[in-house]
């Protein structure tokens, strides 16, 4: 199987990025809403050294299929299903943003399919959602996806964040289908998960990058408070994608995280 590429689903062909075979439980990463599989490279270095690690796109989103009208729910099916075609029966489940939507949507349709989640720079619920939705639509019409990653990448990123990773940013951003962009801030802005975050029942690990400024720390801090027995971890010198601008703590605290389990 290649490593990089897309496979055929019960819900339509999704793209996958995999790295590793080792004996240990695999461990899934989904993206948030203005990225793709690949934001995902440095976490598959690392996790694929001892266990098969795998990312996922969305519908719409790098090689997956769009789904016009794709809810969270929607998503959440797809990379059950795509999981499915891969042979995986039960992943560790790590979401950054709206990754982490779906990641706690995942948990709601097939709680045995989820060892545990790793919810980063999320939430259950957004204050100011409706109006972050609104300004991200209006702007995907308004101006290339280019252009809005140029103009979002200032706000996503933390004081340590160097130009070569802005760069990045603004490049794999660019490349998204505004269809598809549009689809994706629904299921991530307009979310009110705290029911079902109170029911999680998978040992839960949850990171925020101490400088987000679209999810801040405060939200995770709720989902501290919402799900049983999770705990929370701080990422030094982040903003809201801590994976790739502090990927060394990243790791470290997902390896911490899941020393304990299989």
């Amino acid at each position: 199987m290649k490593p990089m590429g897309s496979i055929a689903t019960a819900r339509g062909r999704i793209g996958y990025f995999e790295m590793g075979s080792g004996g240990g439980t695999p461990i899934i990463f989904l993206h948030g809403v203005g990225s793709d599989k690949s934001v995902w490279r440095p976490q598959l270095e690392h996790f694929g050294t001892s266990r098969r690690a795998v990312a996922f796109d969305y519908p719409g989103y790098g090689e997956s299929e769009l789904v016009d009208g794709a809810t969270r729910d929607d998503f959440a099916a797809s990379i059950l299903a795509a999981m499915s075609a891969l042979g995986m029966g039960t992943a560790h489940v790590c979401g950054l943003s709206l990754g982490g939507v779906v990641a706690i949507a995942m948990h709601a349709a097939a709680s045995d399919r989820c060892a545990s989640l790793i919810i980063a720079d999320s939430f259950a619920v957004h204050p100011d959602g409706q109006n972050i939705h609104d300004r991200s639509v209006a702007a995907s019409h308004s101006m290339t996806m280019r252009a809005l990653a140029e103009a979002r990448t200032g706000v996503l990123l933390g004081s340590a964040a160097t130009g070569e990773l802005r760069a990045e940013i603004i490049e794999t951003m660019a490349a998204i289908d505004p269809a598809a962009y549009r689809v994706g801030a629904e299921a991530v802005w307009l979310a009110d998960q705290r029911d079902r975050a109170a029911a999680i029942d998978v040992p839960t690990l949850i990171l925020v990058g101490e400088e987000d400024r679209i999810t801040p720390p405060a939200l995770s801090e709720e989902l501290l408070r919402l799900i049983p027995h999770a705990r929370l971890d701080r990422i030094a010198a982040a903003g809201h994608l801590a994976n790739i601008e502090q990927p060394q703590s990243f790791n470290g605290a997902v390896e911490s995280f899941l020393s304990g389990q299989r």
